[in-house]
C-alpha cells in the first residue's frame, strides 16, 4: 500500500521566504566573521538564493559546511581562470529555438524556465540567456512543434532552471501538448527542488505526475549526504507513491564532484548510502563543468579517478555512480577512465 505521508507545507510561501542576502545567511549560521570574503560582484551577477529549510541543514559555526559552500558567493568567483567560460557545455551551438536544446540522439532538452529555488555557485547555466530562450515563452508551441517534427526524438528532458519551479498548471499545459506526439516514449525531469525545497512535492505535483502517460525518470541533484533530512525522505516517498499509481517513476541522483564539498571517499560513500536510504539510486558523478566563476570547486582528474576507484572498492556496484564529464560536441556524457597510467575520456 502507498505510505500515508502527511501533506507538505505550502511551497510557494517557502519559495518567497528564501534567503537572498549573503550577510543574513552568515548571521543565521553565527558566521558573521566570514562577511569579508563575500563577493558583492558575484552576488550581483548571480544572486544568492537559498530556501530556509536548506539553511536549517547547515552546521552552525562551521565555515567549511558543505551545504554553505555550495551557495555562498565568495571572492574566488571573481578570478579569471583560463579554460573557464560562459558556455561550459556547448549549449549555444545546440540551441534549436523555442527553448529546445538538441545535443544527443533520441533526446531533446527543454529549457522550461530560468527559475530555480536555489542558486548553486557551480551552476553551468549561471550565464545562460534565459530571457532569450525558454520553452514557456510562447506557450510551449514552438518547442512542441520542433519535437513533433523530428520522429527520432523519443525522450524529452525537462530542465532549466528547474522545471518544478513552474506551477502545476504550467507543467500540465506542457505535457498536455506533448501527449499528441506519437514518437515520445518517456519523460525525464532534472530537478533540485525535491532536495532543497521538498515542500514542492505536494498533492498538486503528485496529481500531475500520476496523470502522465509515459514512464518518468526523475533526476534529483544532491551533492552531500547532509542535504537529505526527514522532509526530503518524505518527498521521495510521495514521488514513489505517485510512480506506483502511474507508469512508474525512477528516482536517480546526479552529483557534481566539488572541492571542499564532497571530495573525499567518506563524503561520496555517505551520499550514495543516504540517497539509497531515501529511495534514490546514484546515476552520475560529474566532473565540474568549467563555467566562469566556479574554478575554485574543481577537482583534478587524477584525484577524481582515485576517489571513484576507492568508492567502487567500498560500495556495491548499484551504489556507485558513473564518473563522467560533459564535452561539448560529443554524442553523450563522456566517462573518465584510467589506462596504463594515463587519463582519457572514453567516447
Amino acid at each position: 500500500m502507498p505510505s500515508q505521508a502527511g501533506p507538505a507545507p505550502n511551497w510557494r510561501q517557502a519559495w518567497r521566504e528564501a534567503v537572498r542576502d549573503p550577510r543574513e545567511l552568515l548571521a543565521m549560521l553565527s558566521l558573521d566573521g566570514l562577511a569579508s570574503g563575500i563577493s558583492d560582484e558575484a552576488a550581483a551577477q548571480f544572486p544568492l538564493r537559498v530556501p530556509r529549510g536548506f539553511v536549517a541543514r547547515m552546521r552552525h559555526g562551521d565555515p567549511a559546511d558543505p551545504l554553505l559552500r555550495q551557495v555562498l558567493p565568495v571572492l574566488d568567483e571573481e578570478r579569471i581562470v583560463p579554460g573557464f567560460g560562459l558556455d561550459a557545455v556547448g549549449d549555444e551551438a545546440a540551441r534549436r529555438g523555442g527553448g529546445v536544446i538538441h545535443k544527443y540522439n533520441g533526446r531533446a532538452l527543454l529549457i522550461a524556465t530560468g527559475s530555480c529555488a536555489v542558486h548553486c555557485r557551480y551552476c553551468f547555466r549561471r550565464h545562460y540567456p534565459y530571457a532569450e530562450d525558454t520553452a514557456a515563452a510562447a506557450g510551449w508551441r514552438e518547442a512542441v512543434e520542433l519535437i513533433r517534427a523530428d520522429a527520432s526524438i523519443h525522450e524529452v528532458i525537462l530542465s532549466g532552471g528547474d522545471p518544478l519551479s513552474l506551477a502545476d498548471h504550467k507543467l500540465a499545459e506542457l505535457t498536455d501538448a506533448l501527449r499528441g506526439i506519437p514518437h515520445l516514449r518517456r519523460l525525464r525531469i532534472h530537478t533540485r527542488l525535491p532536495i532543497v525545497l521538498p515542500e514542492r512535492v505536494d498533492a498538486g505535483l503528485s496529481g500531475w505526475l500520476r496523470s502522465l502517460p509515459w514512464p518518468i525518470a526523475m533526476v534529483v541533484h544532491a551533492n552531500h549526504a547532509n542535504e537529505f533530512d526527514d522532509a526530503v525522505d518524505a518527498a521521495m516517498t510521495r514521488l514513489r507513491d505517485a510512480g506506483a499509481a502511474s507508469k512508474g517513476i525512477v528516482l536517480l541522483n546526479q552529483a557534481v564532484l566539488l572541492r571542499g564539498v564532497n571530495d573525499s571517499v567518506d563524503a561520496l560513500a555517505d551520499l550514495c548510502e543516504r540517497g539509497h536510504a531515501a529511495g534514490v539510486l546514484p546515476y552520475y558523478l560529474h566532473q565540474l563543468d568549467r563555467v566562469a566563476g566556479a574554478a575554485h570547486f574543481e577537482v583534478d582528474d587524477a584525484q577524481a579517478l582515485a576517489l571513484h576507484a576507492a568508492l567502487s572498492a567500498r560500495l556495491p556496484g548499484y551504489l556507485v555512480p558513473r564518473l563522467v564529464r560533459e564535452v561539448a560536441g560529443q554524442p553523450g556524457k563522456t566517462p573518465l577512465i584510467a589506462i596504463a597510467g594515463s587519463i582519457v575520456a572514453a567516447e
